[in-house]
């Protein structure tokens, strides 16, 4: 019996995870299977301590093409809202996962897909790289698209995007904030690679931390985004990584992640009865 093939696949090494949705034949369209293949993926990184970031790609000739059409017509209001529902799950998932994701786009991301780009923490866009939001020239109004989409790059040009459905090349994207850089194409895995490896260079722990925090005070008002802050502050202030990375600065040293006082004494015993048994 043959095997049905993966839509999606998870790879890990030197704590970074790609995941790569792999329907290259429909564009990477988000299926409901695609979407609950994405989320089991996500929410098993997210309890991998192993994992310091995460970098999303589509397989073939499109990053994603958002949702799959031929579910989208001749439903019930149920499987609309079953569909829908999955997708807002995703890339609520997606910001949720203490890791920060990083999506890698090589090609094109419409609808959903530019959604998916919009709602991970970072992205990288190849030079080749399009985007759009079309769907008001198919009747359907990208309107979930649109809550990740306004809140990266802003009401006026969202709403452009939104109304024509016309593509932006990734020098848009980049100076409008939907991407943080456009690379060539032969260089944007490496980009990809170096940036999700600086990111593991941090305390992991510190980094859920602050990515928990970022998404938390984002949809406050100033006052209460202070207020807030300075509490998860406070309270970062007080943990081990915390107070191991100010005084590695200070002694002018690399820090030790993960450090404590006990795991020193622990250490530090073990290297003693190394010694005197050698």
């Amino acid at each position: 019996m043959l095997q049905a093939k993966a839509l999606v696949t998870t790879e890990i090494a030197d704590g970074i995870a790609t995941v790569t949705m792999r329907r290259p034949e429909k564009r990477n369209a988000l299926s409901l299977e695609v979407m609950r293949e994405l989320l089991r993926a996500f929410s098993a990184i997210g309890e991998n301590s192993d994992v310091g970031a995460v970098i999303l790609a589509g397989d073939g000739p499109a990053f994603s093409a958002g949702h799959d059409l031929r579910e989208l017509r001749e439903r019930d209001v149920a499987a609309y809202r079953e569909i829908f529902d999955a997708c807002v799950e995703l890339m609520e998932a997606i910001q949720r996962i203490p890791q920060p994701v990083i999506a890698e786009v090589a090609t094109i991301a419409t609808a959903a897909g530019c959604q998916l780009v919009a709602s991970c923490d970072l992205a990288v866009a190849s030079t080749d790289a399009k985007f759009a939001t079309p769907g008001v020239r198919i009747g359907l109004f990208c309107t979930t698209p649109m809550v990740a989409l306004t809140r990266a790059i802003g009401r006026k040009r969202a709403m452009e995007m939104l109304l024509t459905g016309d593509f932006i090349d990734a020098a848009t994207a980049a100076e409008w904030g939907l991407v943080n850089r456009a690379v060539p194409a032969d260089g944007l895995r490496a980009e990809t690679m170096a940036l999700a490896a600086k990111i593991c260079e941090s305390s992991r722990a510190v980094i859920a931390l602050g990515k928990t925090a970022f998404y938390a005070q984002y949809g406050l008002d100033q006052h209460d985004a202070y207020g807030y802050a300075k509490e998860v502050m406070t309270m970062n202030a007080l943990a081990a990584d915390a107070q191991e990375g100010m005084a590695a600065f200070l002694e002018r040293r690399p820090p030790r992640w993960g450090y404590s006082p006990e795991k020193k004494s622990v250490d530090d015993g073990r290297e003693d009865t190394a010694r005197a048994e050698s």
